[in-house]
């Protein structure tokens, strides 16, 4: 699928702020519903240890992906876009890229968390992955690269 003008870029350590800010507006909500804390500096943390990319169209930023990857998988840690960029195919789009990404690199599966009452499940649904787990108010999704 081939959306124009769009593509991953890296990110930096000046890309933190949006993504943290991003992150936060997006699953603060869901902390709060299911008595988790949010902190910053855990975030921070998790930022630094990850491979981040930001979503673009041309010049503009709309979103950013955060991913890990072990002899298993490729990890979605992190998947957001500006409320004012949703619903125009960019997270299919992202998730294809990455998806392509861990067949690319042979891994066996591309997998990630979602919140249980988080619609964007849905999304994830269509776009080939599959509920395999639920740990509390988590569910496990993953989608087998062909071998």
């Amino acid at each position: 699928m081939s959306e124009p003008g769009l593509a991953l870029r890296l990110a930096t350590a000046q890309d933190l702020p949006f993504a943290r800010t991003l992150t936060r507006r997006g699953m603060l909500t869901y902390y709060l519903r299911h008595d988790l804390l949010w902190l910053d500096e855990a975030f921070d943390v998790a930022w630094a240890g990850r491979e981040n990319w930001l979503i673009c169209r041309d010049a503009a930023v709309l979103g950013f992906i955060s991913l890990s990857r072990d002899a298993n998988a490729l990890y979605i840690r992190e998947l957001h876009v500006s409320e004012a960029a949703r619903g125009q195919g960019i997270g299919s789009w992202t998730i294809d890229q990455v998806f392509a990404l861990a067949c690319q690199e042979r891994r066996p599966a591309l997998r990630l968390t979602v919140f249980t009452d988080n619609p964007a499940q849905a999304l994830y649904l269509r776009m080939g992955l599959q509920i395999v787990g639920q740990d509390d108010c988590f569910l496990r999704m993953q989608r087998p690269c062909p071998r």
